[in-house]
């Protein structure tokens, strides 16, 4: 299926490894020219080569800039002033009990997982809807849905993404333009890779165990039993930025692998 990416620009924020990377390396594939965005010149560069590697005539730029602060976004919009595609990918997680989440902490997770899209929306929107063509995404997560006892802030940095994402939408009535959200559930990501292995050395059993007991006890509503990988949530995203994704507009799409059991 041809999704009508060629000519058009991409922004990935946060898109040197994980999903970020997995949907940069999609719209390239698509014939999109995509911006890889990341905090240091090297991660940058090995994104932009790993990608190359498989997709030769792959249409890329690296932009260097924290997304997470409002001077690293200033960077990037000083250098990339214009998208037709931005997808607000950069996030933070970190398991904490709600008891010890600080007031430090909650301002840190909001400013990187909420702030940083409305910066980035609140320029490239503008033109969006100047040229009445553009996409918008968001990165959610279905824990905005099932708010994680062991993540409390997280999930609530989720939660307002999805709002965020519609009340943007809101604005872009009778033209060219979408936002929309995405909700991932358990991914392969590379902080889960990282996790799955540090917990099977710690317990002397295998990766595959690790990960069957993760379903069993803290994610037990999944239907696929599984992490989902990375390409997996990059093809819905990829999918939602394209022209013929003109009819979906201010909705919240899971690719949560069956973990929330609500159907609406």
């Amino acid at each position: 299926m041809d999704l009508k990416l060629h000519g058009k620009s991409a922004l990935v924020s946060g898109s040197t490894a994980g999903i970020g990377f997995a949907i940069a390396q999609a719209l390239a594939q698509e014939g999109a020219s995509v911006i890889i965005n990341g905090r240091s010149e090297e991660r940058v560069t090995q994104a932009i080569a790993k990608i190359q590697q498989t997709i030769p005539d792959a249409k890329l730029t690296g932009v260097v800039a924290d997304a997470a602060t409002a001077s690293g976004v200033e960077q990037l919009l000083q250098k990339v002033p214009h998208v037709d595609i931005l997808i607000n990918n950069v996030g933070i997680y970190e398991p904490k009990t709600f008891f010890d989440i600080t007031d430090e902490d909650w301002l840190r997770i909001f400013e990187v997982n909420v702030l940083s899209g409305v910066r980035l929306s609140r320029q490239y929107l503008q033109k969006q809807l100047e040229q009445n063509w553009g996409r918008i995404i968001f990165i959610s997560s279905e824990s905005a849905i099932q708010i994680p006892v062991e993540m409390i802030h997280y999930g609530t940095t989720k939660t307002a993404q999805l709002a965020i994402a519609r009340g943007l939408a809101e604005m872009t009535i009778g033209t060219g333009v979408t936002v929309n959200s995405v909700l991932p559930g358990p991914t392969r990501s590379e902080g889960v890779e990282e996790f799955i292995s540090n917990l099977a050395q710690e317990r002397g059993i295998d990766r595959a165990e690790v990960e069957a007991e993760f379903f069993q006890n803290v994610r037990p509503s999944s239907l696929i039993k599984r992490f989902a990988t990375n390409e997996e949530v990059a093809a819905i995203v990829v999918y939602l930025s394209s022209p013929l994704a003109s009819a979906t507009n201010g909705a919240a799409l899971r690719v949560d692998g069956g973990v929330i059991r609500s159907i609406v």
